[in-house]
């Protein structure tokens, strides 16, 4: 087995047999905690929902597990100027449903993914204009030189304009789990097709075979299937039964358990995710505190009592089973932009947080709804819950609301909350990505992920250099103001970087790659 990286009841499990199977004999069959929150290839910037879309949908550069860049839909690319840069189209490119890719979509794409309401707009939002030379050439020219443009390639997903147009499916609409026609259907490029969708219980898909790599692909597959299932102990079961070859997380109580099984291999390694905390820095009034015209988060003493309240140490060695590092840095390591100096957490204090509390007028406490998934990150509604009494110690009156994925994102994507918690991991692995969607709000495309709205003059203005500099000497300086600046603010309060923990059975499963964006790309699986 290859390892590399920068290192419902069982009835309920086996719901996805009704897809059938009959003369496939290569299925792959995995898991992990919640389903996909969509199909729409513009919508849902959420780590296993890009997973899917990656397998169904082009883009012109496709990362690689090692995190480098090499062709998809262009063949080569070249930069005409500070501002220009222009892509050679690959001939010969079909839809799923026939249609011929040709330069008008990836304008129709830029188009579409460009909208205001489109969660992947971040990746563009340094584009000006998108034109097709001809067929197979497209110029893409920024409103001004941007240093992370290819790195932000991958996460351009190409969808056929005509068939968009067909179904009337331009507009994106936000959310999780929708029903619209962009979010159930998909028509892409990509080496995998959709077979069905069935929301909450299974994806099946299927190799496109008139994908232009097929012939040289790296996988076997014949079928995929990607069942969710929630519950830890049914995922064990599952893989410990054969039912699905690979799964992750390992519960990281269950890794010793898995690794003496003779035919299941436990992967592990490093993740670029960083899981963090955020306070509702917007409001006057705390949506927990209705008719006090009050909202305690805006005292930066308050938002440090609860950093320092927070035992990060003792949720890495108690909950999280050493398979975390504590942080003290928005970004983890590996992240172009990640600042050493910056990295040492918030000590534990519980003390010296009364006393801040009280310097702010709060000693006395308050309460306040923590919002938390239950299904999304290793052992999270448990680190949440972990956190009660330490935040209660200080006197805050803790009511904890643990839910699904689909349903927290929405819930913190319309900023209804006080205090959530939040991974990250920079979809252009460069540290902008951070300032973009999670610590700035005035800028187009920025802010997406800034659930309470935190803002600082100072830190909106290096934000807007950093994503123009194009010295890397000076970018890199600025990224260290900026988020020295936010760590004094205390704008978010960074927990840690969760460990990468797969089951993957050996009888059945010849090749697999754990990649470090803790996802399974169906294009380097290889089946016994």
């Amino acid at each position: 087995m290859i390892r590399t990286g920068l290192l419902m009841a069982s009835a309920a499990l086996i719901a996805f047999a009704t897809a059938p199977a009959a003369a496939q004999d290569k299925v792959f069959r995995y898991s992990t905690t919640g389903d996909i929150l969509g199909l729409d290839p513009h919508n849902n910037n959420e780590g296993p929902t890009n997973t899917m879309k990656s397998n169904l949908f082009g883009r012109l550069v496709h990362r690689t597990p090692d995190l480098s860049l090499e062709p998809d839909l262009a063949t080569e690319w070249e930069r005409l100027d500070d501002t220009t840069w222009r892509f050679t189209l690959r001939e010969g490119v079909t839809f799923h449903n026939g249609n011929a890719f040709k330069a008008n979509d990836v304008v129709y794409s830029f188009e579409r993914q460009s909208q205001d309401s489109s969660d992947m707009a971040f990746a563009l939002a340094s584009v000006a204009d998108v034109t097709a030379v001809d067929d197979y050439t497209v110029e893409i020219t920024t409103a001004a030189p941007d240093p992370t443009l290819l790195l932000n390639m991958p996460n351009f997903y190409i969808v056929d304009e005509e068939y968009m147009e067909e179904n009337d499916a331009f507009e994106v609409v936000a959310g999780a789990g929708l029903t619209n026609f962009a979010n159930t259907n998909a028509n892409g490029t990509g080496p995998f097709r959709l077979v069905e969708w069935v929301q909450d219980n299974r994806v099946v898909v299927e190799p496109f075979e008139d994908h232009w790599g097929y012939a040289d692909r790296m996988h076997n597959l014949d079928r995929a299937v990607f069942t969710p299932i929630a519950n830890d102990a049914t995922r064990v079961a599952a893989i410990l039964s054969g039912e699905i070859d690979a799964m992750y997380p390992v519960p990281l109580q269950d890794i010793p358990r898995l690794e003496g099984e003779a035919d299941v291999s436990v992967l592990q390694g490093p993740e670029l995710r960083t899981i963090f905390f955020g306070f509702d820095h917007h409001r006057d009034e705390l949506l927990d505190m209705p008719g006090s015209g009050e909202n305690p988060f805006k005292d930066p003493r308050v938002r440090e009592a609860f950093a320092l309240a927070i035992d990060k140490e003792g949720i890495e060695r108690v909950v999280m089973r050493g398979a975390a590092t504590p942080t003290g840095s928005m970004i983890a390591p590996g992240i172009n932009g990640f600042q050493e100096d910056l990295n040492e957490p918030y000590p534990h204090d519980p003390e010296r947080a009364m006393e801040l509390m009280a310097e702010a007028g709060w000693g006395e406490g308050f309460p306040v709804t923590f919002d938390c998934p239950n299904d999304r990150y290793v052992n999270d509604e448990a680190i949440c819950t972990a956190m009660v009494p330490m935040l209660e110690r200080i006197g805050v009156d803790v009511t904890l609301n643990a839910q699904t994925k689909s349903l927290h994102f929405n819930k913190i994507r319309e900023h209804d909350t006080s205090f959530y918690m939040l991974g990250w991991t920079p979809g252009s692995y460069d540290a902008y990505n951070v300032f973009q969607n999670i610590i700035t709000l005035d800028g187009e495309a920025q802010g997406a992920w800034n659930s309470g709205r935190y803002t600082n003059p100072e830190v909106e203005e290096l934000a807007d250099r950093i994503a123009t500099e194009v010295d890397e000497e000076a970018r890199d300086a600025l990224i260290h103001e900026g988020f020295r600046i936010h760590k004094e603010d205390v704008g978010h309060i960074p927990l840690h970087q969760q460990a990468l923990a797969w089951g993957v059975r050996d009888d059945t499963v010849e090749e697999i790659i754990q990649r470090p964006f803790n996802d399974i790309d169906l294009r380097y699986v290889v089946m016994n």
